[in-house]
Protein backbone atom coordinates (compact mmCIF):
# COMPACT_ATOMS: atom_id res chain seq x y z
CA UNK A 1 0.00 0.00 0.00
CA UNK A 2 1.74 3.06 -1.44
CA UNK A 3 0.96 6.71 -0.25
CA UNK A 4 1.83 7.78 -3.18
CA UNK A 5 -1.76 9.07 -4.29
CA UNK A 6 -3.47 11.99 -2.32
CA UNK A 7 -7.06 12.95 -4.07
CA UNK A 8 -9.14 15.86 -3.85
CA UNK A 9 -12.64 14.14 -4.53
CA UNK A 10 -15.28 15.74 -6.32
CA UNK A 11 -18.03 12.61 -6.31
CA UNK A 12 -21.78 13.68 -7.75
CA UNK A 13 -23.49 10.67 -7.44
CA UNK A 14 -27.16 10.18 -8.78
CA UNK A 15 -29.43 7.83 -9.74
CA UNK A 16 -28.41 8.14 -13.18
CA UNK A 17 -25.40 6.83 -11.84
CA UNK A 18 -26.62 4.08 -10.88
CA UNK A 19 -28.35 3.01 -14.32
CA UNK A 20 -24.45 3.69 -15.62
CA UNK A 21 -23.23 0.95 -13.25
CA UNK A 22 -26.38 -1.76 -14.07
CA UNK A 23 -25.40 -1.31 -17.56
CA UNK A 24 -21.59 -2.01 -16.90
CA UNK A 25 -22.34 -4.73 -14.84
CA UNK A 26 -24.75 -6.75 -17.90
CA UNK A 27 -21.03 -6.12 -19.97
CA UNK A 28 -19.16 -7.14 -17.94
CA UNK A 29 -19.27 -11.32 -19.00
CA UNK A 30 -19.47 -10.50 -22.61
CA UNK A 31 -15.53 -8.63 -21.86
CA UNK A 32 -14.67 -11.13 -20.02
CA UNK A 33 -15.16 -13.65 -23.02
CA UNK A 34 -14.21 -11.11 -25.58
CA UNK A 35 -10.85 -11.16 -23.65
CA UNK A 36 -10.25 -15.38 -22.92
CA UNK A 37 -10.84 -15.48 -26.67
CA UNK A 38 -8.60 -12.73 -27.41
CA UNK A 39 -5.89 -14.58 -25.31
CA UNK A 40 -6.10 -17.53 -27.44
CA UNK A 41 -5.85 -15.61 -30.90
CA UNK A 42 -2.57 -12.78 -29.59
CA UNK A 43 -1.26 -14.38 -26.51
CA UNK A 44 1.43 -11.94 -26.86
CA UNK A 45 -0.81 -8.39 -26.40
CA UNK A 46 -2.21 -9.05 -22.87
CA UNK A 47 -4.27 -5.92 -23.88
CA UNK A 48 -7.17 -6.69 -25.81
CA UNK A 49 -8.55 -3.66 -27.49
CA UNK A 50 -7.57 -1.32 -29.87
CA UNK A 51 -5.89 1.45 -28.96
CA UNK A 52 -6.58 4.29 -31.74
CA UNK A 53 -4.03 7.44 -31.45
CA UNK A 54 -4.77 10.72 -32.97
CA UNK A 55 -1.85 13.51 -32.78
CA UNK A 56 -2.84 17.11 -32.98
CA UNK A 57 -0.95 19.90 -34.42
CA UNK A 58 -0.43 21.26 -31.24
CA UNK A 59 1.16 18.57 -29.19
CA UNK A 60 -2.03 16.65 -27.70
CA UNK A 61 -2.40 12.93 -27.80
CA UNK A 62 -6.15 11.66 -28.12
CA UNK A 63 -6.18 7.82 -26.91
CA UNK A 64 -9.41 6.30 -27.61
CA UNK A 65 -10.73 2.89 -26.94
CA UNK A 66 -14.11 1.67 -28.40
CA UNK A 67 -15.33 -1.04 -25.21
CA UNK A 68 -18.56 -2.50 -25.05
CA UNK A 69 -20.38 -0.67 -22.26
CA UNK A 70 -23.35 0.94 -24.05
CA UNK A 71 -24.50 4.57 -23.27
CA UNK A 72 -21.80 4.97 -21.48
CA UNK A 73 -17.62 6.66 -21.62
CA UNK A 74 -14.79 7.33 -19.11
CA UNK A 75 -12.62 10.37 -19.86
CA UNK A 76 -9.35 11.26 -18.24
CA UNK A 77 -6.71 14.05 -19.01
CA UNK A 78 -3.57 12.67 -17.60
CA UNK A 79 -0.93 14.99 -17.38
CA UNK A 80 2.80 13.78 -17.21
CA UNK A 81 3.72 16.09 -14.29
CA UNK A 82 3.62 14.69 -10.97
CA UNK A 83 5.93 15.29 -7.69
CA UNK A 84 9.10 14.16 -9.49
CA UNK A 85 8.63 17.63 -11.71
CA UNK A 86 9.03 19.88 -8.29
CA UNK A 87 12.77 20.44 -9.23
CA UNK A 88 13.37 23.62 -7.25
CA UNK A 89 13.95 23.58 -3.57
CA UNK A 90 11.14 24.67 -1.60
CA UNK A 91 8.63 24.31 -3.92
CA UNK A 92 7.56 20.41 -3.66
CA UNK A 93 3.77 19.67 -3.46
CA UNK A 94 2.64 21.76 -6.80
CA UNK A 95 1.70 18.88 -8.80
CA UNK A 96 -0.64 18.22 -5.92
CA UNK A 97 -1.86 21.19 -5.26
CA UNK A 98 -2.95 21.75 -8.65
CA UNK A 99 -5.14 18.89 -8.65
CA UNK A 100 -7.45 21.13 -6.01
CA UNK A 101 -6.93 23.97 -8.21
CA UNK A 102 -8.10 22.85 -11.59
CA UNK A 103 -12.14 22.38 -9.89
CA UNK A 104 -11.36 26.36 -8.97
CA UNK A 105 -13.37 27.33 -12.51
CA UNK A 106 -12.75 29.45 -15.19
CA UNK A 107 -14.36 32.59 -16.56
CA UNK A 108 -16.34 30.63 -19.06
CA UNK A 109 -17.84 27.93 -15.89
CA UNK A 110 -16.90 28.58 -12.89
CA UNK A 111 -16.59 26.17 -9.65
CA UNK A 112 -20.29 26.31 -9.11
CA UNK A 113 -21.68 26.13 -12.21
CA UNK A 114 -19.49 23.11 -13.44
CA UNK A 115 -20.18 20.97 -10.41
CA UNK A 116 -23.68 21.83 -11.79
CA UNK A 117 -22.82 20.30 -15.04
CA UNK A 118 -21.72 17.60 -13.29
CA UNK A 119 -24.32 17.14 -11.42
CA UNK A 120 -26.97 16.85 -13.91
CA UNK A 121 -24.85 14.76 -16.23
CA UNK A 122 -25.27 12.28 -13.53
CA UNK A 123 -21.66 11.69 -13.73
CA UNK A 124 -18.40 10.86 -11.71
CA UNK A 125 -15.61 13.07 -11.65
CA UNK A 126 -12.41 12.47 -9.80
CA UNK A 127 -8.86 12.69 -9.89
CA UNK A 128 -5.49 11.98 -8.19
CA UNK A 129 -1.69 12.74 -8.48
CA UNK A 130 1.06 10.70 -7.78
CA UNK A 131 4.99 11.01 -8.37
CA UNK A 132 4.88 10.81 -12.30
CA UNK A 133 1.18 12.14 -13.38
CA UNK A 134 -1.83 13.86 -12.48
CA UNK A 135 -4.82 12.39 -13.54
CA UNK A 136 -8.60 14.17 -13.92
CA UNK A 137 -11.03 11.40 -15.18
CA UNK A 138 -15.11 11.67 -15.24
CA UNK A 139 -17.35 8.06 -16.21
CA UNK A 140 -20.59 9.54 -17.50
CA UNK A 141 -23.45 9.17 -20.35
CA UNK A 142 -21.64 8.91 -23.98
CA UNK A 143 -24.14 11.53 -25.39
CA UNK A 144 -22.60 13.70 -22.66
CA UNK A 145 -19.34 13.82 -24.94
CA UNK A 146 -19.48 17.01 -26.05
CA UNK A 147 -20.35 18.89 -22.90
CA UNK A 148 -17.26 16.89 -21.13
CA UNK A 149 -14.87 17.97 -23.91
CA UNK A 150 -16.44 21.68 -23.66
CA UNK A 151 -15.96 21.76 -19.75
CA UNK A 152 -12.49 19.77 -20.05
CA UNK A 153 -10.60 21.75 -22.34
CA UNK A 154 -11.68 25.34 -20.88
CA UNK A 155 -10.86 24.46 -17.39
CA UNK A 156 -7.06 23.43 -18.86
CA UNK A 157 -6.42 26.59 -21.31
CA UNK A 158 -8.21 28.43 -19.07
CA UNK A 159 -8.02 28.10 -15.49
CA UNK A 160 -8.21 31.15 -13.27
CA UNK A 161 -7.68 32.02 -9.85
CA UNK A 162 -6.95 34.93 -7.45
CA UNK A 163 -4.49 35.16 -5.12
CA UNK A 164 -7.08 34.71 -2.16
CA UNK A 165 -8.45 31.54 -3.86
CA UNK A 166 -5.07 30.06 -3.97
CA UNK A 167 -3.94 30.86 -0.14
CA UNK A 168 -7.23 29.38 0.56
CA UNK A 169 -6.16 26.50 -1.11
CA UNK A 170 -2.92 26.21 0.17
CA UNK A 171 -4.54 25.88 3.43
CA UNK A 172 -6.47 23.24 2.54
CA UNK A 173 -3.82 21.32 1.17
CA UNK A 174 -2.21 21.67 4.71
CA UNK A 175 -5.49 20.66 6.26
CA UNK A 176 -4.74 17.02 4.18
CA UNK A 177 -1.34 17.15 5.11
CA UNK A 178 -2.37 16.95 9.09
CA UNK A 179 -5.53 14.83 8.27
CA UNK A 180 -2.50 11.99 6.24
CA UNK A 181 -0.34 12.55 9.32
CA UNK A 182 -2.18 11.27 11.49
CA UNK A 183 -1.75 7.95 10.28
CA UNK A 184 1.48 6.18 10.47
CA UNK A 185 1.97 5.46 7.07
CA UNK A 186 3.09 9.04 5.91
CA UNK A 187 5.41 9.46 8.26
CA UNK A 188 7.06 5.70 7.55
CA UNK A 189 7.11 6.28 3.29
CA UNK A 190 8.35 9.78 4.03
CA UNK A 191 11.39 9.10 6.28
CA UNK A 192 12.10 6.11 4.34
CA UNK A 193 11.83 8.42 0.50
CA UNK A 194 13.79 11.54 2.73
CA UNK A 195 16.62 8.66 3.84
CA UNK A 196 16.89 6.90 0.70
CA UNK A 197 17.12 9.29 -1.75
CA UNK A 198 19.82 12.32 -1.63
CA UNK A 199 19.17 13.56 -4.87
CA UNK A 200 16.25 13.20 -7.11
CA UNK A 201 12.67 14.82 -6.88
CA UNK A 202 11.49 11.06 -5.39
CA UNK A 203 12.69 12.19 -2.03
CA UNK A 204 9.81 13.83 -1.01
CA UNK A 205 6.15 12.56 -1.09
CA UNK A 206 3.59 13.29 -3.35
CA UNK A 207 1.94 15.62 -0.85
CA UNK A 208 5.09 17.58 -0.29
CA UNK A 209 7.47 18.47 2.60
CA UNK A 210 5.73 19.91 5.24
CA UNK A 211 8.19 23.00 5.36
CA UNK A 212 6.81 23.70 1.75
CA UNK A 213 3.35 23.24 2.76
CA UNK A 214 3.23 25.75 5.20
CA UNK A 215 5.20 28.57 3.18
CA UNK A 216 2.60 27.51 0.04
CA UNK A 217 0.87 30.55 0.47
CA UNK A 218 3.45 32.76 0.14
CA UNK A 219 4.29 30.97 -3.60
CA UNK A 220 1.22 32.67 -5.98
CA UNK A 221 3.57 33.49 -8.69
CA UNK A 222 5.13 30.38 -8.33
CA UNK A 223 2.04 28.27 -8.80
CA UNK A 224 1.46 30.28 -12.29
CA UNK A 225 4.78 29.64 -13.67
CA UNK A 226 4.02 25.69 -12.53
CA UNK A 227 0.91 25.72 -14.71
CA UNK A 228 2.30 27.47 -17.44
CA UNK A 229 5.38 24.71 -17.51
CA UNK A 230 3.52 21.29 -17.28
CA UNK A 231 -0.35 22.26 -18.35
CA UNK A 232 0.87 22.16 -22.32
CA UNK A 233 -1.07 20.08 -24.66
CA UNK A 234 2.63 18.35 -25.34
CA UNK A 235 2.68 17.12 -22.32
CA UNK A 236 -0.89 15.65 -21.87
CA UNK A 237 -3.82 12.89 -23.47
CA UNK A 238 -7.08 12.47 -23.87
CA UNK A 239 -8.10 9.34 -22.84
CA UNK A 240 -11.39 8.31 -24.06
CA UNK A 241 -12.71 4.55 -23.80
CA UNK A 242 -16.31 3.26 -24.08
CA UNK A 243 -19.32 3.93 -26.50
CA UNK A 244 -18.40 6.86 -28.88
CA UNK A 245 -18.18 7.55 -32.38
CA UNK A 246 -14.32 8.03 -33.18
CA UNK A 247 -14.76 10.47 -36.11
CA UNK A 248 -17.03 12.82 -33.82
CA UNK A 249 -14.95 11.97 -31.27
CA UNK A 250 -11.51 13.90 -33.01
CA UNK A 251 -13.51 16.06 -34.28
CA UNK A 252 -14.67 17.59 -31.05
CA UNK A 253 -11.52 17.70 -29.65
CA UNK A 254 -9.91 19.75 -32.66
CA UNK A 255 -12.76 22.14 -31.85
CA UNK A 256 -12.13 22.70 -28.62
CA UNK A 257 -8.61 21.74 -27.85
CA UNK A 258 -7.11 23.24 -31.06
CA UNK A 259 -6.36 26.80 -29.86
CA UNK A 260 -4.38 25.47 -26.74
CA UNK A 261 -0.94 26.74 -27.11
CA UNK A 262 2.21 24.10 -26.97
CA UNK A 263 4.99 24.80 -24.44
CA UNK A 264 8.43 24.19 -24.55
CA UNK A 265 9.61 23.76 -20.96
CA UNK A 266 11.51 20.72 -20.31
CA UNK A 267 12.51 20.06 -16.36
CA UNK A 268 16.13 19.05 -15.63
CA UNK A 269 15.37 16.13 -13.34
CA UNK A 270 18.34 15.37 -10.97
CA UNK A 271 19.85 11.56 -10.70
CA UNK A 272 20.42 10.06 -7.96
CA UNK A 273 23.58 8.40 -7.30
CA UNK A 274 24.15 4.47 -6.12
CA UNK A 275 23.71 4.07 -2.78
CA UNK A 276 26.71 2.97 -1.06
CA UNK A 277 26.02 2.04 2.59
CA UNK A 278 23.06 1.08 4.41
CA UNK A 279 20.61 3.52 6.14
CA UNK A 280 18.61 3.08 9.07
CA UNK A 281 16.13 5.50 10.76
CA UNK A 282 13.70 5.66 13.35
CA UNK A 283 10.17 7.46 14.05
CA UNK A 284 9.56 7.36 17.61
CA UNK A 285 5.20 7.74 17.51
CA UNK A 286 3.35 9.45 20.28
CA UNK A 287 -0.08 8.10 19.30
CA UNK A 288 -1.13 4.36 20.18
CA UNK A 289 0.27 2.19 17.68
CA UNK A 290 1.62 -1.23 16.50
CA UNK A 291 4.89 -1.19 15.47
CA UNK A 292 6.26 -0.67 12.27
CA UNK A 293 8.86 -1.83 9.71
CA UNK A 294 9.82 -0.64 6.47
CA UNK A 295 12.64 -1.26 4.27
CA UNK A 296 13.27 0.03 0.89
CA UNK A 297 16.05 -1.41 -2.19
CA UNK A 298 17.14 0.88 -5.12
CA UNK A 299 15.59 -0.33 -8.64
CA UNK A 300 15.49 0.70 -11.84
CA UNK A 301 12.94 2.90 -13.55
CA UNK A 302 10.51 0.96 -15.22
CA UNK A 303 11.02 -0.47 -18.54
CA UNK A 304 9.90 -2.91 -21.03
CA UNK A 305 13.29 -4.18 -21.65
CA UNK A 306 15.63 -4.83 -18.76
CA UNK A 307 14.40 -7.96 -17.13
CA UNK A 308 15.90 -7.25 -13.73
CA UNK A 309 13.40 -4.06 -13.53
CA UNK A 310 10.72 -6.51 -14.47
CA UNK A 311 11.66 -9.60 -12.57
CA UNK A 312 10.92 -6.84 -9.55
CA UNK A 313 7.44 -7.62 -10.29
CA UNK A 314 7.23 -11.30 -9.93
CA UNK A 315 9.96 -11.23 -6.66
CA UNK A 316 6.57 -9.24 -4.92
CA UNK A 317 4.19 -11.61 -5.63
CA UNK A 318 7.20 -14.95 -4.84
CA UNK A 319 8.01 -13.08 -1.58
CA UNK A 320 4.44 -11.56 0.03
CA UNK A 321 1.84 -12.96 -1.91
CA UNK A 322 -0.41 -15.29 0.59
CA UNK A 323 0.76 -18.82 -0.10
CA UNK A 324 4.12 -17.48 -0.35
CA UNK A 325 6.71 -19.36 2.78
CA UNK A 326 7.13 -16.02 4.10
CA UNK A 327 3.79 -14.42 4.85
CA UNK A 328 2.64 -18.34 5.95
CA UNK A 329 5.17 -18.17 8.23
CA UNK A 330 5.23 -14.72 9.78
CA UNK A 331 1.18 -13.84 9.36
CA UNK A 332 0.03 -17.67 9.47
CA UNK A 333 2.34 -19.81 11.61
CA UNK A 334 4.10 -17.43 13.83
CA UNK A 335 1.35 -14.33 14.28
CA UNK A 336 4.21 -12.04 14.65
CA UNK A 337 2.56 -8.95 11.80
CA UNK A 338 -0.57 -8.47 10.77
CA UNK A 339 0.20 -7.60 7.69
CA UNK A 340 3.32 -7.33 5.36
CA UNK A 341 3.75 -6.71 1.60
CA UNK A 342 5.80 -5.58 -0.56
CA UNK A 343 5.85 -3.20 -3.88
CA UNK A 344 7.74 -2.56 -6.90
CA UNK A 345 5.50 0.75 -8.22
CA UNK A 346 6.22 1.63 -11.69
CA UNK A 347 8.49 5.00 -11.95
CA UNK A 348 9.63 6.83 -14.55
CA UNK A 349 13.09 6.90 -12.71
CA UNK A 350 14.87 4.27 -10.35
CA UNK A 351 12.71 3.95 -7.53
CA UNK A 352 12.65 1.72 -4.55
CA UNK A 353 11.68 -2.10 -3.65
CA UNK A 354 9.58 -1.56 -0.86
CA UNK A 355 8.79 -4.16 1.70
CA UNK A 356 6.17 -2.77 4.91
CA UNK A 357 5.35 -4.73 7.99
CA UNK A 358 3.08 -4.16 10.98
CA UNK A 359 4.70 -5.81 14.00
CA UNK A 360 1.98 -7.29 16.83
CA UNK A 361 4.56 -6.68 19.09
CA UNK A 362 8.01 -4.27 19.56
CA UNK A 363 10.35 -6.76 21.08
CA UNK A 364 9.79 -8.77 17.47
CA UNK A 365 11.15 -6.41 15.00
CA UNK A 366 14.45 -7.89 14.63
CA UNK A 367 13.17 -11.45 14.51
CA UNK A 368 10.64 -10.51 11.64
CA UNK A 369 13.41 -8.34 9.95
CA UNK A 370 15.61 -11.53 9.87
CA UNK A 371 12.76 -13.71 8.51
CA UNK A 372 12.71 -10.92 5.64
CA UNK A 373 16.33 -11.20 5.17
CA UNK A 374 16.38 -14.58 5.27
CA UNK A 375 13.61 -15.24 2.65
CA UNK A 376 15.52 -12.72 0.37
CA UNK A 377 19.05 -14.66 0.60
CA UNK A 378 17.44 -17.59 -0.33
CA UNK A 379 16.03 -15.78 -3.43
CA UNK A 380 19.70 -14.82 -4.32
CA UNK A 381 20.94 -18.63 -3.74
CA UNK A 382 18.36 -21.42 -4.46
CA UNK A 383 16.53 -21.19 -7.66
CA UNK A 384 12.71 -20.45 -7.79
CA UNK A 385 11.11 -24.11 -9.31
CA UNK A 386 9.96 -23.30 -13.07
CA UNK A 387 5.94 -23.75 -11.32
CA UNK A 388 6.22 -21.70 -8.95
CA UNK A 389 7.87 -19.17 -11.69
CA UNK A 390 5.02 -20.01 -14.37
CA UNK A 391 2.11 -19.73 -11.70
CA UNK A 392 3.39 -16.38 -10.41
CA UNK A 393 3.43 -15.02 -13.90
CA UNK A 394 -0.23 -17.16 -14.97
CA UNK A 395 -1.28 -14.61 -11.53
CA UNK A 396 -0.08 -11.65 -13.18
CA UNK A 397 -1.51 -12.05 -16.36
CA UNK A 398 -5.40 -12.94 -15.39
CA UNK A 399 -5.58 -10.64 -12.42
CA UNK A 400 -4.68 -7.99 -14.90
CA UNK A 401 -7.22 -8.93 -17.47
CA UNK A 402 -9.48 -9.41 -15.36
CA UNK A 403 -9.03 -5.74 -14.02
CA UNK A 404 -10.09 -4.82 -17.65
CA UNK A 405 -13.60 -4.92 -17.32
CA UNK A 406 -14.81 -0.83 -16.89
CA UNK A 407 -14.17 1.67 -19.07
CA UNK A 408 -12.46 3.78 -16.11
CA UNK A 409 -10.39 0.59 -15.27
CA UNK A 410 -9.03 0.29 -19.27
CA UNK A 411 -9.02 4.17 -19.55
CA UNK A 412 -6.74 4.26 -16.22
CA UNK A 413 -4.49 1.53 -17.71
CA UNK A 414 -4.41 3.27 -21.00
CA UNK A 415 -3.37 6.33 -19.21
CA UNK A 416 -1.00 4.73 -16.92
CA UNK A 417 1.46 3.48 -19.60
CA UNK A 418 1.23 6.14 -21.54
CA UNK A 419 2.87 8.62 -18.67
CA UNK A 420 5.53 6.11 -18.15
CA UNK A 421 6.58 5.77 -21.71
CA UNK A 422 4.28 7.82 -24.14
CA UNK A 423 3.34 4.43 -25.51
CA UNK A 424 0.21 2.90 -23.92
CA UNK A 425 1.07 -0.17 -25.96
CA UNK A 426 4.19 -0.78 -23.19
CA UNK A 427 2.10 -2.36 -21.43
CA UNK A 428 1.84 -5.30 -24.06
CA UNK A 429 5.49 -5.60 -24.00
CA UNK A 430 5.62 -5.23 -20.53
CA UNK A 431 3.99 -8.73 -20.40
CA UNK A 432 5.81 -10.27 -23.13
CA UNK A 433 8.99 -9.90 -21.07
CA UNK A 434 7.48 -11.34 -18.09
CA UNK A 435 7.39 -14.83 -19.84
CA UNK A 436 10.56 -14.70 -20.86
CA UNK A 437 11.92 -14.71 -16.92
CA UNK A 438 13.65 -16.93 -16.54
CA UNK A 439 14.77 -18.88 -12.14
CA UNK A 440 17.90 -17.78 -12.71
CA UNK A 441 16.75 -14.17 -13.70
CA UNK A 442 15.58 -13.99 -10.50
CA UNK A 443 18.49 -14.93 -8.53
CA UNK A 444 20.55 -12.44 -10.47
CA UNK A 445 18.42 -9.77 -9.92
CA UNK A 446 17.83 -10.78 -5.94
CA UNK A 447 21.87 -10.84 -6.29
CA UNK A 448 22.57 -7.23 -7.77
CA UNK A 449 20.38 -5.19 -5.82
CA UNK A 450 18.93 -6.95 -2.70
CA UNK A 451 21.64 -6.47 -0.54
CA UNK A 452 22.53 -4.10 2.68
CA UNK A 453 24.50 -1.15 1.11
CA UNK A 454 21.26 -0.71 -1.19
CA UNK A 455 18.84 -1.03 1.50
CA UNK A 456 17.37 1.69 3.77
CA UNK A 457 15.69 1.09 6.70
CA UNK A 458 12.63 2.82 9.14
CA UNK A 459 11.07 1.55 11.99
CA UNK A 460 8.78 3.21 13.61
CA UNK A 461 7.38 2.41 17.36
CA UNK A 462 4.93 4.03 19.83
CA UNK A 463 7.01 6.56 22.23
CA UNK A 464 8.19 5.68 25.10
CA UNK A 465 6.10 7.72 27.91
Amino acid sequence: MIFDIFSFQIKIKTNTQTKFETKMKKSIFLVMMLLLSTFSVAQNKIFPFKINKVVLDNGLTVLSVPFDSPGIIAYYTVVRAGSRNEVEPGKSGFAHFFEHMMFRGTEKYPEQVYNDILKRLGADSNAFTTADWTAYHIVASSDALETIIDIESDRFMNLKYTEEQFKTEAGAILGEYNKSASSPFLALYEKLQDLAFTTHTYKHTTIGFLKDILDMPNQYDYSLKFFDRYYRPENCAIVVVGDFDQNKLIQLVKKYYGNWKRGNYKPEIPVEPPQTEEKVGHIPWKGKTLPYLAIGYHIPEFSTKNVERAAFDLIVELLFSKTAPLYQKLVIEKQWVDFINGDAPDRRDPFLFIIMARIKNESLIDSVKNEIFNAIEELKTKPVSKKRLDEVKSYLKYSFAMSLDNPNSVAYTVGHYFQLTGDPESVNELYALYDKITPQDIMKTAQKYLTPQNRTIVTLTEEKK
